[in-house]
């Protein structure tokens, strides 16, 4: 099936309130142009200089997600245009995130990444240390981050017990920091395998790649 085909079964599937993000990471510009034809403004990326070069070539009314592990030392690259960084999992990665948005004149939107598999590979927060830089972030007065909300990607497994238990911690989580920042309003969970079981459990925005592109080259 085509990309545009993809995307308009993906779509209609989807609850209103359910934000897609196309996880474009290593695929070229065509792909992405077919998914912009077909109506998709929304894409994810992984690698912030892949990123840089998508966005300095493709349509600039495109919104662009850091989907992946964020290295400080790369934050400024894509400073000047990104609309939402997902996997913020350090205080210090959050000041040097508000540190370059001034430098754009810029209020950088963020969620920070919870981790809820029982993989050690996966990055991501404990509840202590969620509240730990919730807490620094207010002190600190940073004024050029908002966080809007929480990423976590579940284990990956076929068991759906399992993957119900994960999201439902992360929504549960993401209740509590509600109550802490009143205006929270993204719970980014569920992918190509999962994102209906995350959708069930409460997520708002989902990070679909392979279902939409095909399989990932990987490199």
């Amino acid at each position: 099936m085509s990309i545009e085909q993809n995307l308009k079964n993906i779509k209609e599937s989807l609850p209103k309130h359910v934000t897609l993000v196309a996880v474009s990471k290593t695929k070229p510009d065509s792909d992405l142009k077919e998914a912009y034809e077909a109506g998709q403004r929304i894409f994810g990326e992984n690698k912030i200089q892949e990123m840089v070069q998508k966005w300095e070539s493709l349509p600039k009314d495109i919104e662009w997600h850091m989907i992946g592990h964020v290295q400080r030392n790369k934050v400024k690259f894509m400073a000047p245009f990104v609309a939402l960084v997902h996997g913020v999992d350090s205080f210090r990665l959050l000041k040097e995130i508000d540190k370059q948005g001034k430098k754009q004149n810029r209020i950088i939107h963020c969620l920070l990444q919870i981790h809820i598999a029982e993989e050690d590979t996966k990055f991501g927060l404990n509840k202590t240390e969620l509240l730990e830089i919730i807490d620094a972030t207010a002190s600190a007065s940073l004024e050029n981050i908002k966080i809007i909300g929480l990423m976590g990607m579940a284990t990956f497994t076929q068991d759906q017990v399992q993957l119900h238990r994960e999201f439902k911690q992360l929504k549960s989580i993401y209740i509590s920091l509600q109550e802490k920042i009143p205006d929270v309003s993204v719970l980014s969970m569920g992918m190509s395998g999962d994102y209906q079981i995350a959708i069930e459990e409460g997520s708002n925005m989902i990070r679909i790649g392979s279902s939409i592109f095909g399989a990932r080259n990987r490199h």
